[in-house]
């Protein structure tokens, strides 16, 4: 009987060696520039300045998005109703989006009859607007759960920020306009508002 290894077959040969059971430690080099990296992460954070200016960005605070509430004796902040409720579509610099959002800023609605503005606040609009000679087709909701005297101060807000030079809408006037035009739904469009106008005879 020979005592020579049987000759391995051809799918024998194809097969790995058997693993076996050594330690394969992580090779020092990469441990130390893993470590390395993680320190050098840590020490930046550390000692870095706040990323950016201190003056750019928005700051804004839950406290600053809240609704103002008129206290007595004390008047409603119309820039921070505008902040709570307008910006986001009109946009802090009063211009909207082109073909979205119509602007504040020189905008003829805002500037002209006051009766029209209020309306346009308490009530809201669905449908076709022109302001400044473009045409815009969207929605604005009706702000009617905000007091009158928070209307007044974010209307009077509008009417004299940016470019605008228009005269201030008293509380008064809105409570007038609540309580003459009580529709349950929003204006249809600018011919609509339009019509509130006193006919000059």
């Amino acid at each position: 009987m020979s005592n020579e290894p049987e000759p391995r077959s051809r799918a024998q040969r194809r097969e790995e060696a058997e693993p076996s059971e050594r330690s394969q430690p992580i090779p020092l080099i990469v441990a130390a520039i893993t470590l390395a990296v993680v320190l050098a992460g840590v020490a930046y954070i550390l000692l870095s300045e706040s990323f950016g200016r201190a003056d750019l960005g928005d700051r804004r605070t839950l406290a600053d998005l809240r609704p103002a509430v008129a206290r007595a004796g004390q008047g409603a902040d119309g820039q921070q109703v505008f902040n709570a409720n307008c910006v986001a579509c009109h946009q802090a610099s009063g211009k909207g989006l082109p073909g979205v959002f119509p602007p504040l800023d020189g905008s003829e609605w805002v500037n002209g009859d006051e009766r029209i503005l209020a309306n346009i606040v308490l009530h809201g609009i669905n449908g076709e607007i022109s302001v400044i000679g473009q045409t815009y087709k969207g929605a604005m909701p009706a702000f009617g759960q905000l007091g009158n005297a928070e209307l007044a101060a974010v209307l009077s807000h509008v009417r004299s920020a940016w470019s605008n030079k228009s005269a201030p809408v008293k509380a008064e006037l809105i409570e007038k306009e609540r309580k003459a035009n009580a529709r349950p739904t929003p204006f249809s469009s600018g011919d609509e508002l339009k019509a509130l106008a006193p006919k000059t005879p």
